[in-house]
């Protein structure tokens, strides 16, 4: 049984991960009317099998009640943070929902945090892509630790230090299709990362600063609720 859902959890990563290759190639290659419309397309496909996956389990009511906390929590930890540019703690609430309770958890908090959090700093082009970045940072941290690849708390830092960079990375593609320019190239994506390094350096730090102070606190919490009311097992 663990197998299998280990199986379909790589499945779901592949589609997701193929879905931000094509949007990539046509980002070097499609006409540039199609550009936008295709990205939104492909983003939006690549989140339904997380949400029909999710669909099928059975949930009582504290279980749903604490995801909504849970991304409730993750959205509003944003929104302080909004003037300081990349830091902000959304990212470690997401990582650390995921390793408490798994990977589906994890996406669906990183996914639902980013749309909440927009209603107070401002919906756009920018929304589907924040809700997959932070959807799959939270899907791959569960998934990694269900191979037993997040075993240490350095290996939890380098992991929220590399998925700074690759969250940042993943939202400069919006901004270039966006612009619909008409010379999109690999050079420019490449351009674009150096670019916002600052801002993913910020973010990278920001989030292993997070998991050195506060990951055995969270997950002392997560683990005691997760026990004691038997939730999300």
């Amino acid at each position: 049984m663990q197998g299998g859902k280990i199986h379909k959890g790589k499945i779901r990563l592949m589609l997701t991960i193929t879905s931000i290759a094509v949007i990539l190639m046509f980002s070097v290659y499609a006409a540039d009317k199609f550009l936008m419309p295709v990205s939104f397309v492909l983003l939006i496909l690549s989140m339904i099998p997380f949400y029909l996956e999710f669909e099928k389990k059975e949930l009582n009511a504290e279980e749903m009640v604490l995801i909504a906390m849970l991304s409730a929590l993750a959205a509003v930890g944003r929104v302080p943070f909004a003037a300081l540019p990349s830091i902000q703690p959304t990212s470690f609430i997401v990582i650390m929902s995921a390793m408490a309770f798994g990977k589906e958890v994890g996406f669906l908090v990183g996914n639902t945090a980013a749309l909440i959090s927009n209603i107070f700093l401002g919906q756009g082009p920018w929304t589907p892509w924040q809700m997959v970045s932070w959807g799959m940072m939270g899907f791959t941290a569960g998934w990694l630790k269900d191979v037993n690849l997040m075993e240490s708390k350095h290996r939890l830092c380098f992991f929220g230090f590399v998925w700074g960079f690759l969250f940042g990375w993943m939202m400069n593609l919006w901004v270039l299709l966006f612009f619909q320019l008409s010379d999109i190239s690999w050079k420019l994506i490449l351009s674009s990362c150096i670019a916002s390094f600052k801002f993913d350096l910020n973010h990278a730090l920001c989030n292993v600063v997070f998991m050195l102070l506060f990951h055995e606190r969270f997950m002392k919490v997560f683990s005691r609720i997760k026990e004691k009311y038997g939730l999300l097992k």
